[in-house]
């Protein structure tokens, strides 16, 4: 695997990108790769939305490894991230879940406060439980989806809450050592067939068509976020041997993890990164644009130096 840092900050990110897009957020890669949540930096409203999804995972996954358990207090942590608010759970009533196109009431999730705190400690009791005899982990990750997203704990950010827990349930039982699996993207292609399963589980306990449809997007991602991990590791051990022979006097392994955290750097990321200064940032990406290691490109008053191999890679 490479750095895993690199991973969180590149699929993690497309990961929050999709998800987003399931609520009509829409950014393009460029857009995306842009942006900056340590500076505040964003190209778009859109964007600067993507990036606090993806912040608001880094955070789940932090309390999950540190603590090997997720607390309320860290699902309303990860939704504030998210929401950038501490609205917290729904305490006013009249929330409803409507049909887009013809406006129509389709599910009313519970109103009543004390309701809503005591299903979401339910979905916490079983989000941990790992019992002899119990479903297959995968199966009771697609029951609690299902459980969160009627509950619909919070006025707003649900849907993008329920699916960063999901791959937090995933870390938290030994199922993905990162949370780097494409989940969302596997929604958007199938975006009507997700809401017609939530609703039908509701309306009618069609449970087997749900399950099998979460087991299949688990499936088909696995299998495509392998085989983007496998391409970004051939493609930063040729980027490493092609540095170190043609660019001896700056190659450094915090380069070369520079230029794959970030598809769109910049000298403000090598200064960060390397902890040089301003000039020495600004010649070594100058030298890697000499050498064809990244393309300059002017975006209003600022410089990114692209890794053009790598966004392909990640942009298929």
């Amino acid at each position: 695997m490479p750095n895993e840092t690199i991973l969180i900050d590149t699929l993690a990110l497309q990961e929050a990108q999709d998800s987003s897009a399931i609520e009509d957020i829409i950014t393009t890669e460029d857009q995306l790769f842009q942006g900056d949540l340590i500076s505040g930096h964003f190209p778009t409203a859109a964007a600067k939305e993507v990036h606090h999804y993806a912040g608001a995972l880094k955070i789940g996954l932090a309390r999950v490894r540190e603590q090997r358990f997720l607390r309320f207090a860290n699902v309303l942590d990860i939704q504030a991230a998210l929401e950038q608010n501490r609205a917290g759970l729904r305490w006013l009533s009249g929330t409803v879940l409507k049909n887009q196109q013809t406006g129509a009431v389709v599910y009313e999730p519970p109103q009543d406060p004390a309701v809503i705190e005591q299903l979401m400690g339910n979905f916490l009791e079983y989000f941990h439980r790992a019992e002899p005899g119990d479903a297959d982990p995968l199966v009771q990750m697609a029951v609690l989806h299902y459980q969160f997203e009627s509950i619909h704990p919070f006025y707003d950010g649900n849907g993008r809450t329920g699916r960063i827990l999901n791959l937090l349930y995933l870390v938290l039982h030994g199922l993905l050592d990162l949370p780097v699996l494409y989940l969302s993207r596997y929604i958007v292609r199938h975006k009507q067939d997700y809401y017609r399963g939530l609703q039908s589980v509701r309306a009618e306990e069609a449970w087997e068509g749900w399950i099998l449809f979460m087991l299949k997007a688990v499936e088909e991602t696995s299998r495509e976020t392998l085989t983007k991990v496998q391409g970004i590791r051939a493609l930063m051990q040729l980027t490493k041997l092609r540095l170190r022979n043609e660019l001896p006097k700056i190659y450094s392994q915090d380069l070369l993890n520079n230029l794959f955290r970030y598809p769109y750097t910049k000298i403000e990321f090598i200064e960060r990164d390397l902890g040089v200064s301003r000039p020495t940032a600004t010649k070594y990406l100058g030298a890697l644009e000499a050498a064809g290691f990244v393309r300059k490109m002017k975006v209003g008053r600022m410089n990114f130096y692209i890794n053009e191999p790598l966004f392909a890679l990640l942009s298929q």
